[in-house]
């Protein structure tokens, strides 16, 4: 019989599973041990941290692995392929590319704009070409478009074949009046020997006036020269083949002849005339500079007798014939002598009064004048001494009814002008009541 063999001691079923534990734990070791044996391809670097082995792939018998992936990534779904875009987003693509490139190119090289021109330097440039312009029977004003040419209105004018121009720093010249257009009220100036360097305004036919835009007038108002006023163009008037620019900038006697500026410096027009502030406020109207281009030009732009004035009237009230112009005329003609008669009685109050003055309170000389001693007032030049001490207050008495009498006149001038009184006529009228003063405007 055999036999029966008994269990091993159970110490040594301990022993056994603890071998095998070693066993493969030294196994384990080895092979991460034999891991990091392993040469580093040049320029790859070895990842940080503990290095996974997997097994190894079949038929390539302990060929490592590449490391995994860290244990915290979240491994996501792979994402589905774009599609190709099409022609036509790709050139849509390009032209924004381009037009980005273009505007940042622009952003960087394109130089900033200019400063638009200040009201006060294009009036300072502008003021230099501006003049007066002096007649034996007055005065009004003009501008240079050329060294040797002057624009100004026929009636600054009058029938005199010669002028005198005096310039904006005082000194004057002499020219010759070359065309007269009476239909325009606009007479083209001639100087003789001209300064290449003359300053000049920009007259230019494509530049047309508009309603409601800025304007500038420069001349001589009420004998004040190197005068600015500023307005708006109130309406574009045509009447009769005349193109009138309406303005409610003032317009004064003295600004006659002289330009109607837009806000760059170019001419828009040629002031003309204004309606008495007994009869409207704010309403000036210069002739259009085309007109004065076709002229220069050798041109006449409208074929019809009249003034701008007398077209002006027909316009706002109706056709009239000759008999009823002639008849409106003579009427003008007397109002107007009667008030130069009655101011002239007034001048006469002032020869004693003047002489009286001069005799006890003015001690000096005074240089003679055209016209009345008291003229003198108006000259600059003329009285070369010095008011007596306690006279000064009769002096201003003298020159507040002098005064008087000179603004009286150049209203009384300026209602037969705009009633198409005849200069010459009121030159004569002026004459025979000694008040013909060339500068009784100023």
């Amino acid at each position: 019989m055999t036999r029966p063999t008994s269990p091993p001691p159970r110490d040594f079923s301990l022993l056994v599973v603890i071998g095998k534990v070693a066993v493969v734990l030294a196994i384990g070791l080895g092979a991460v041990y034999w891991m990091n044996r392993q040469p580093v391809t040049p320029g790859a670097s070895r990842p940080a941290g503990p290095v996974r082995v997997d097994a190894p792939s079949p038929g390539m018998p302990g060929t490592p692995m590449a490391p995994a992936a860290s244990p915290n990534a979240v491994a996501s779904p792979e994402a589905p392929a774009a599609p190709e875009p099409t022609a036509l987003e790709r050139v849509m693509a390009a032209a924004a590319a381009s037009k980005r490139a273009d505007a940042a190119a622009a952003a960087t090289t394109a130089p900033a704009p200019p400063a638009a021109a200040g009201l006060e330097d294009v009036i300072s440039r502008a003021m230099p070409a501006v003049v007066r312009v002096e007649t034996s029977s007055g005065f009004g004003s003009g501008f240079f478009i050329a060294p040797d040419t002057i624009l100004t209105n026929v009636h600054v004018v009058g029938a005199n074949s010669t002028v005198t121009v005096r310039l904006v720093d005082g000194k004057t010249l002499t020219a010759r009046a070359q065309t007269t257009a009476p239909e325009l009220d606009i007479a083209v100036l001639r100087i003789a020997n001209p300064d290449a360097g003359q300053a000049t305004l920009r007259i230019d036919s494509s530049v047309q006036p508009r309603q409601g835009q800025d304007v500038i007038a420069l001349g001589t108002p009420l004998g004040l020269q190197n005068t600015v006023t500023r307005g708006i163009v109130s309406a574009v008037r045509t009447v009769g083949g005349l193109t009138l620019v309406q303005t409610d900038a003032a317009i004064n006697p003295g600004n006659s002849g002289g330009p109607l500026l837009d806000r760059s410096g170019q001419v828009i027009g040629i002031t003309t005339m204004a309606m008495r502030t007994s009869v409207a406020q704010g309403l000036g109207f210069a002739v259009a500079i085309t007109h004065a281009q076709a002229l220069l030009a050798g041109r006449r732009s409208i074929d019809q007798r009249g003034t701008p004035l007398s077209t002006l009237n027909e316009a706002m009230s109706g056709p009239r014939t000759s008999a009823d112009a002639d008849a409106a005329r003579d009427r003008a003609t007397r109002s107007y002598e009667q008030v130069i008669t009655a101011l002239a009685r007034r001048a006469d109050a002032l020869d004693e009064r003047w002489r009286s003055f001069t005799r006890i309170c003015y001690e000096g000389r005074i240089a003679p004048v055209a016209g009345r001693e008291w003229f003198a007032l108006w000259e600059p030049r003329a009285m070369q001494g010095a008011v007596s001490p306690g006279c000064t207050s009769a002096f201003s008495d003298i020159r507040r009814i002098a005064d008087d009498v000179r603004d009286a006149i150049v209203a009384a001038g300026e209602t037969a002008r705009q009633a198409d009184v005849y200069p010459g006529t009121r030159r004569e009228i002026l004459q025979r009541s000694r008040l013909a003063y060339p500068g009784w405007d100023r």
